[in-house]
């Protein structure tokens, strides 16, 4: 570590195989948590590069559990988090609205390291019980029509990581792999991240694997549609500007979006968007990342079809119903 350390205190880069071997040996215990600290720490200060993005993402994909789901289409809502706005938990919440439109969906995520609640947190308040288990899961996505692949349990070569993101409690190079690194690798994908760099290595990384995804970065700075202001939106066919009006929404503030403090503040907020109690601008917000998520299935369909799909979703019970179900089994 003290050859590849030094390596990169003087502002050089890894390349691809490089930085596959480091994080190898890093999820092997090789190194210590001071030496993995540092490590981690050095893509604060400088923008990490494409093929240290790649490197890292293929040492997970190697390590990863498998998890086979007999071939079935499926979707991932995931964001990089990290980007500091402690916003309720949107994508997490927006699966659930997607499965209740009919979807599949695979979600990906794991405990909130730079934010106060991730979406395990939220779901092991609300009495999900994490597996790594195939037929459990493929059973939770045939007859709830979702699952919950919890990162620490497919990736556990991370555990040597894992009290570093702790005791460091910021965004690091790991908050940019979570999303490349589900599992399933399923067809369709809907990402957030916390930079415009970040989405425009995802778009290139993406459109090598040949899968349909949409890539999601606010100009203010979230990593999903916030309404608070344009989005950047990027697919393997185009780039774009959209904006809340473009969506048929209005434009939210960023009080309107808080997350509140706790596990038990999140869960409040995602039981009270499924059961259509929410406030108007969560519930939007919520429709707003399904509604470009059934896009990115269907590109073709205009974009205020997909968003009232999601809006029907909620309305009609489906998606509490698709909660319910999943909590049951």
């Amino acid at each position: 570590m003290k050859t590849i350390l030094s390596k990169l205190f003087e502002h050089r880069q890894l390349d691809r195989e490089e930085a596959k071997e480091v994080l190898l040996d890093i999820s092997s215990g090789k190194y210590n948590h001071v030496q993995v600290a540092s490590f981690a720490t050095v893509f604060n200060m400088r923008h990490i590069t494409l093929g240290e993005l790649e490197g890292f993402r293929d040492a997970l994909l190697e390590l990863c559990v498998p998890l086979d789901i007999n071939g079935m289409d499926t979707i991932d809502i995931v964001g990089t988090g990290g980007d500091g706005k402690n916003t309720f938990n949107i994508s997490t919440t927006a699966a659930f609205v997607m499965a209740g439109a009919g979807y599949k969906v695979t979600k990906h995520g794991s405990y909130g390291v730079s934010s106060a609640v991730g979406s395990s947190n939220v779901l092991m308040e609300l009495g999900y019980e994490f597996t790594n288990n195939g037929d459990i899961l493929r059973r939770h996505l045939e007859e709830a029509g979702i699952c919950f692949l919890h990162a620490p349990l497919f990736h556990p070569a991370m555990k040597e990581v894992v009290p570093v993101r702790k005791q460091l409690g910021m965004k690091t190079f790991f908050n940019m792999l979570g999303p490349l690194v589900n599992p399933v690798q399923p067809r369709y994908q809907l990402f957030g991240t916390f930079s415009l760099e970040l989405a425009r290595m995802y778009q290139y990384i993406m459109q090598q694997t040949g899968r349909q995804f949409t890539i999601v970065y606010a100009l203010d700075g979230y990593d999903e549609i916030s309404l608070t202001g344009d989005a950047k939106i990027r697919t393997s066919e185009s780039e774009r500007l959209i904006s809340p009006e473009d969506l048929g929404l209005p434009q939210l503030s960023a009080k309107d979006l808080y997350g509140g403090e706790t596990n038990e503040e999140a869960a409040s907020i995602l039981l009270s968007v499924l059961k259509n109690e929410a406030t108007k601008a969560q519930q939007q917000v919520v429709i707003a990342n399904a509604g470009l998520a059934i896009q990115c299935i269907h590109p073709n369909r205009p974009i205020a079809d997909c968003i009232e799909e999601a809006r029907e979703s909620i309305l009609s019970g489906n998606a509490l119903q698709v909660f319910k179900k999943l909590i049951e089994y």
